[in-house]
């Protein structure tokens, strides 16, 4: 079996979460192959920018999935290991890397996003970053004096 290290990123701007659709029409996250000892978050942010065209920057780390599935073209099973990073949006301009065989992707509501997301690692993956991401958020708010969700100005 090949075992590949990979990173992704878990982007959000507000209360939405960028998707991408492959060329088999599934709903999934930026993320790829680490290779030549590079690290895992700089390989994170270089696929979220690639393949969504999207500037972010990361805010913590959200965790590890992982998948096997047989590559017809190795003849043999391949392990993927992702390390995933919880990101904010420098903006939500966007372009879908087409050349790469996604086929759509855009900004979704995370609650819509989840009933989209065509595995469940990734949906789960999607709510551990969510809840991360809101709380980095509100501590910011908190700490710049701003009022947090829930609270009156």
């Amino acid at each position: 079996m090949i075992i590949r290290n990979c990173a992704g990123g878990v982007v959000f701007s507000g209360t939405k979460v960028f998707l991408l659709r492959n060329d088999k029409s599934e709903w999934v996250l930026p993320k790829g192959v680490i290779r030549e000892k590079r690290k895992a978050a700089e390989v994170a942010l270089e696929r979220v920018r690639v393949e969504a065209g999207v500037q972010a920057e990361i805010l913590h780390t959200a965790g590890d999935t992982s998948y096997e599935f047989y590559s017809q073209t190795r003849r043999q099973p391949v392990c993927n290991r992702i390390t995933w990073f919880v990101m904010r949006a420098l903006s939500e301009e966007y372009r879908i890397a087409f050349e790469q065989g996604f086929i759509d992707g855009d900004w979704y509501p995370v609650e819509k996003a989840l009933e989209m997301i065509t595995y469940s690692q990734d949906r789960s993956i999607v709510r551990i970053a969510f809840d991360i991401y809101q709380s980095i958020v509100s501590s910011e708010q908190s700490v710049a004096g701003e009022p947090t969700a829930g609270t009156q100005a």
